[in-house]
């Protein structure tokens, strides 16, 4: 015990948080006191030992983690080497480097970048999943092809990429394959809705039976902000048709 304690006195303790004299490969702090390796360096101990970084890697100046990551374009290999990602034909590198991505027209297949065939009426599209391509304006892709949309009188193309391919004209209302002439009852107007018959009773009015019934509004009772149905005011309550006191 009294040996070691004679040793401790004897040299004196460098601390590990770069304390001390400067060693080599060191500079002084640019605020605070102490120092700090020089990059490609790391505290051990008293002094800087230097990294083993491996080629086509850089230093990067963190305390913690190997000290060193790839360069662009390349990959590490159990945390010793640094080897080129391999990018295959017809890709190119992507923006973070560490990644590859197919150029227009190919898509990814494995390793690999394959040509995008296009069937007819199709274009290049520029999503990376799926087929790569979209039909043409009037056309919907089916079993790898792009058919024609069957549209039917008095109906017009959405341009929709889902659901219905084709809507009917103003006036005209879907019924299977087909578009209807909406046959508007007295007291009514076509409604842009697209459910529903196709119009809309005119306030006051209220459907029924395929017609627009007069609405006969109770005493203590208003039309709703729809037009086409009654409440009753504050302090009534419905019952039967009537508005009557009470909650």
């Amino acid at each position: 015990m009294l040996a070691s304690v004679l040793t401790a006195l004897a040299f004196p303790a460098f601390a590990q948080d770069g304390s001390g004299p400067i060693p080599d490969n060191a500079v002084a702090r640019s605020y605070g006191g102490g120092w700090v390796c020089e990059l490609g360096y790391r505290v051990e101990g008293a002094r800087c030992r230097a990294l083993d970084i491996p080629e086509n890697a850089y230093p990067t100046g963190r305390s913690y983690g190997a000290g060193w990551e790839c360069i662009r374009g390349y990959e590490d290999v159990s945390g010793t080497s640094c080897s080129p990602i391999p990018v295959p034909a017809n890709a190119f590198l992507r923006f973070s480097g560490y990644d590859w991505q197919c150029e227009r027209g190919y898509r990814e297949e494995r390793d690999a970048c394959v040509p995008i065939v296009l069937p007819d009426h199709a274009y290049l599209s520029d999503e990376r999943s799926g087929t790569g391509w979209t039909c043409d304006r009037g056309y919907a892709p089916f079993a790898g092809a792009c058919i024609p949309i069957a549209v039917p009188a008095n109906g017009y193309l959405t341009n929709a990429s889902y659901g219905a391919a084709w809507a009917c004209e103003r006036g005209f209302v879907r019924v299977e394959d087909r578009c209807d002439a909406i046959v508007l009852p007295e007291n009514a107007y076509l409604d842009p809705a697209s459910y529903g018959p196709g119009w809309r009773c005119e306030r006051g009015y209220t459907p029924q039976s395929g017609a627009c019934v007069e609405i006969v509004l109770p005493q203590n009772a208003y039309l709703d902000q729809s037009g086409n149905r009654w409440s009753c005011n504050r302090g009534f309550r419905r019952s039967e048709g009537r508005c009557i006191l009470g909650r």
